[in-house]
């Protein structure tokens, strides 16, 4: 099993514009190739029935503004699951992500006020923020055995927000 969960995202949410190379290189670097290199290792190091789960984001969904590096490097992450899936075709991997919204986590909550994480958390149908127990049955389910006819899909775990 892989579950692929390292990712940063930087406390300053610029607009497109405004992001500086050394930003997008970091974002791209740890997001996109960290999980590509695993994913290259799991290919050959997973043994028949085994499970890949990898993070993306609900940011993709929501679109909003100052999150377009980082909701790209995401993207390219869901896209390399789908693909991912088929290319592992006859080894009886699947290959999964999750699409967590905004989580009570210090990736999400550094660098936000008080009133902005009160805004986003309303933002879900069900009114609060994803908590880490919520996000790890997700990914408990993507890479248990009920889960077995699930492949290269995005499941976006965020509470009704997309």
């Amino acid at each position: 099993m892989l579950i692929n969960n390292a990712g940063i995202m930087p406390p300053a949410l610029p607009a497109l514009v405004d992001t500086d190379d050394a930003t997008f290189d970091s974002l791209f670097a740890v997001n996109v190739k960290g999980s590509f290199n695993s994913m290259r290792q799991a290919a050959t190091r997973l043994s028949q029935g085994g499970s890949v789960v990898n993070f993306s984001t609900s940011v993709i969904g929501l679109a909003l503004p100052g999150y377009s590096v980082y909701g790209a490097s995401k993207a390219a992450i869901e896209t390399m699951t789908t693909i991912f899936a088929k290319e592992l075709r006859g080894k009886n991997i699947t290959v999964n992500a999750i699409a967590p919204g905004p989580t009570a986590t210090a990736l999400f909550l550094n660098g936000k006020t008080a009133e902005t994480i009160e805004r986003m958390s309303k933002m879900a149908a069900l009114e609060r923020l994803g908590t880490p127990d919520d996000i790890a049955a997700a990914v408990d389910f993507l890479a248990g055995p009920d889960s077995r006819w699930v492949n290269g899909q995005t499941l976006r775990a965020n509470g009704g927000l997309v």
